[in-house]
């Protein structure tokens, strides 16, 4: 049986080793409710609040503007809906290409609460255009929140995150971003950097997944939006996933000890199979920024081929290669990329594109067999 080759870990990351052995340990012995009030509650709370001091740690935060979620898509939700039913936000500014935990959101607070929803432009990069954001926020005294993603889960494009600050401030604008692709992968210090909500998924670097965060930053209360228990502080009902947050909270230890050397490694593959890509044909192109690795994510590689072939996603599933799809006309989906729709020229989006996302389990020898099997079926 073939080597199974896992090219796709922007959407998951396999868990690390010291993780499981950890959350193995914590289900057979920290078995307590953490509301419950005897030695196994206690325990189990004493292990939780220690976690919620370690995460916050890394961001330069305290304890209590952490809120442990069931991930990214929870947290933006829990962000969103806090900023307009209780901190009386009246209008959101994103942009089209956000992930649809945030869009989708948007667009539901627009049909039900009666916000005004704007984009602001990207261009063909997927960057978003500074000025135009700045006549936005310039253009209305409605109290506004803007809604960007710090790495776009597609394209990889990072979001100048300094410069959104220092605009929001201007105008006295809250400021929120999924930072789901990110966490992990880049040191994020929110004192240096004072975006005012955050949403992190650990299953994007090596946790498990079904647990996440929030971060509010001090001074914001927090409205929940369901109810049952008065668990994170009154903040989210339901009693905590106790294993998969100590799981969450070694694993981002891990990842940010071993940041700088896990991010040279995954760069040196990202470039080798660039010039291997480059080598099978001239006209293949790379969508957004994704080739450069300044201005875009490391681990995420949008490759867009010279063809449109529909099964080509499907034929290296079938060779043993997984990896995201990107085009309209990808099997598998109805809907396409609405990404690469906002971006690309029609003849472009029609063309195939592959995403291809790196972690430090790859290796040279995964990449060349990819390579080797591309050039057969293109």
């Amino acid at each position: 049986m073939k080597k199974a080759i896992y090219l796709d870990n922007a959407a998951t990351t396999k868990i690390d080793s010291e993780v499981l052995e950890l959350m193995h340990i914590s289900m057979q012995e920290n078995y307590g409710n953490p509301s419950s009030t005897h030695q196994f509650g206690r325990t189990a709370k004493s292990a939780v609040e220690t976690a919620r001091k370690n995460i916050a740690k890394h961001f330069n935060v305290t304890a209590p503007e952490i809120i442990f979620t069931a991930g990214g898509t929870e947290a933006d939700n829990l962000i969103l809906n806090n900023a307009v039913l209780n901190l009386g936000v009246q209008r959101i500014i994103t942009s089209k290409i956000e992930h649809h935990a945030v869009l989708h959101t948007c667009e539901f607070l627009e049909r039900t609460k009666n916000i005004i929803l704007e984009f602001v432009n990207v261009d063909e990069f997927g960057n978003i255009d500074l000025l135009h954001l700045e006549v936005l926020l310039s253009d209305s005294e409605a109290k506004t929140l803007v809604s960007l993603m710090y790495i776009n889960n597609e394209i990889g494009t990072i979001l100048p995150a300094d410069e959104i600050v220092v605009l929001c401030k201007k105008y006295d604008t809250l400021f929120h971003s999924d930072t789901v692709q990110a966490i992990g992968h880049y040191h994020l210090d929110l004192q240096k950097t004072p975006i005012d909500f955050i949403a992190a998924s650990a299953h994007k670097f090596h946790g498990p997944k079904g647990v996440g965060f929030a971060f509010f930053k001090k001074g914001f209360g927090v409205l929940p939006i369901f109810y049952g228990g008065d668990q994170e502080r009154g903040a989210r009902s339901s009693t905590e996933n106790v294993h998969s947050i100590l799981g969450m909270d070694k694993a981002l230890s891990i990842a940010i000890a071993n940041l700088e050397t896990d991010k040279k490694y995954i760069e040196n593959l990202k470039f080798y199979f660039i010039s291997e890509l480059q080598k099978i044909s001239e006209d293949i192109q790379f969508n957004g920024l994704s080739s450069d690795v300044e201005k875009s994510s490391y681990t995420i590689l949008n490759v867009r081929f010279p063809v449109n072939n529909d099964m080509l996603l499907f034929s290296l599933d079938m060779a043993g290669i997984a990896v995201s799809g990107g085009s309209a006309c990808q099997s598998g989906s109805n809907t396409g990329s609405h990404v690469l729709a906002e971006i690309l020229k029609d003849a472009e989006a029609d063309k195939t594109s592959v995403r291809f996302s790196f972690s430090k389990y790859t290796t040279k020898e995964e990449i060349d067999t990819t390579i080797i099997k591309l050039k057969e079926l293109l």
